[in-house]
């Protein structure tokens, strides 16, 4: 969504790239290897791992947006308990839950691993770009830096979060 909060700006980002494997367009694999990547989330199950090592092995620069991405975020609370304990809490034990609830075990569904991993524990990752979200301004400034092939370099005001 910050992306988005570029506003009139997203005119001009129009003009410098051109999309690939991306949400706007919903294309679900590469065409071609990018010049760059941008990485939100941590990985929370075997399918975050085989898409994070797909955009690391097509894109030239990978940079982790959000707290998500680069130290788990939120969904990392689930760290502090076991995998096992975890889904019983939210699948048998509820306060809300029927008598008789069972964890899912559907072959079509990813697999959970042990803790949420951040980007960089997984692959190799360029940048980083905190925030929860980051600043329309700061993915703005770090975007054309490098999209002009200069190194990123965002002024104290664009990463004081109040």
């Amino acid at each position: 969504m910050s992306l988005l909060d570029i506003d009139e700006r997203i005119l001009e980002l129009v003009d410098l790239v051109d999309l690939d494997k991306s949400p706007f367009d919903d294309k679900k694999s590469f065409d071609r290897p990018v010049d760059i990547g941008l990485i939100e989330g941590g990985c929370s199950n075997e399918y975050n791992v085989l898409e994070l090592r797909e955009f690391r092995n097509n894109c030239r620069i990978l940079v982790s947006v959000g707290a998500c991405a680069i130290n788990g975020g939120v969904p990392a609370m689930r760290n502090n308990i076991g995998l096992r304990e975890c889904l019983e809490a939210v699948y048998l034990e509820g306060p809300t839950l029927e008598a008789g609830g069972m964890i899912p075990n559907d072959e079509d569904l990813p697999l959970l691993l042990d803790r949420v991993y951040p980007s960089h524990e997984i692959v190799k990752i360029d940048y980083f770009l905190p925030g929860c979200p980051p600043s329309a301004d700061a993915i703005w400034a770090a975007l054309t830096a490098l999209l002009t092939g200069q190194e990123p370099v965002l002024p104290y005001q664009l990463l004081k979060y109040e």
